[in-house]
């Protein structure tokens, strides 16, 4: 992706000419639908509550966990290096996984170059992360939000931000609604033609010191027809130590506690975010 191509508005928080061909979203796409046709059984060999599986399928958050329970079921999947866990993804239905992993790793690239490209805006040099990115966590989050026969009333998740640097996500239809910072007000995101959205997560909120914000987002359901999502969520390693870079804290000091991938893990494994209790506010020093 060429960072002068890329077109990045962060109002709406969507991406173009990102350099992944519609052929392989489009197929990305399929294979998650293809996912969630297959019998129950099929499915239900990847059931767990577990958050620390590294390939789980659920409902829910934590299915009936949870005193709140959502209209969304889903996969999760780690994804780099690919070499080590797609032998782990499901492998039905056939081509699922050579299809989902030409996706993920054309979605690595655009987060590394959309970091490098943050990294340069906030005065820390493009490289200042790029060798722990390459290195670091892609988890994809594969969403099914059937339809609802009373959306108003249902959620397909809680408001919540998400725990890493970048998530980039890959949408079948519109439905999902972004917190606007400045009034509070729910927006809705409009599905653009080959685009992408780009979320901030926590990490890099914590990272920039407070001058990014993680995006407040929920996904709404709907009575007429199903909707898939992909997101790609990538930081650091498991157990790398995110916090304010010395370089933005200045006079004001630090505002961010440092905390893990894993620190996020744990945090959801005893938390019920449905009642919401959000990891960024865990981080937060005297705010």
């Amino acid at each position: 992706m060429n960072r002068l191509n890329c077109h990045v508005c962060f109002q709406r928080k969507q991406i173009v000419n990102h350099g992944i061909c519609q052929t392989v979203m489009d197929e990305a796409l399929h294979a998650a639908s293809s996912f969630f046709d297959l019998p129950t059984q099929e499915k239900m060999k990847y059931m767990s509550n577990n958050v620390h599986k590294p390939v789980r399928y659920a409902t829910s958050l934590k299915d009936g966990i949870d005193k709140t329970q959502f209209w969304r079921v889903f996969l999760k999947h780690y994804a780099h290096p690919l070499e080590r866990w797609m032998g782990q993804w499901p492998e039905n239905p056939p081509h699922c996984r050579e299809k989902m992993g030409k996706f993920c790793a054309q979605a690595r690239k655009v987060t590394v170059d959309l970091m490098e490209a943050i990294m340069e805006g906030l005065g820390l040099g493009p490289s200042y992360l790029t060798s722990k990115m390459e290195a670091g966590m892609q988890v994809m989050a594969v969403n099914c939000y059937p339809p609802c026969p009373n959306p108003e009333m249902a959620l397909g998740q809680p408001p919540h931000s998400d725990h890493i640097c970048l998530t980039i996500v890959l949408q079948s239809s519109p439905g999902l609604r972004i917190m606007d910072p400045v009034d509070c007000t729910w927006k809705s995101v409009p599905k653009i033609p080959g685009a992408l959205q780009v979320h901030v997560g926590d990490h890099l909120e914590a990272l920039s010191n407070g001058l990014y914000k993680s995006v407040v987002h929920r996904p709404v359901p709907n009575s007429s027809r199903t909707r898939f999502s992909i997101a790609s969520l990538h930081s650091l390693g498991m157990d790398e130590t995110v916090e304010p870079a010395e370089e933005l804290v200045g006079v004001q000091g630090k505002k961010y506690r440092g905390s893990s991938f894993r620190d996020f893990l744990n945090f959801l494994a005893t938390k019920d975010i449905g009642e919401g209790r959000s990891f960024i506010s865990t981080l937060k020093i005297n705010q």
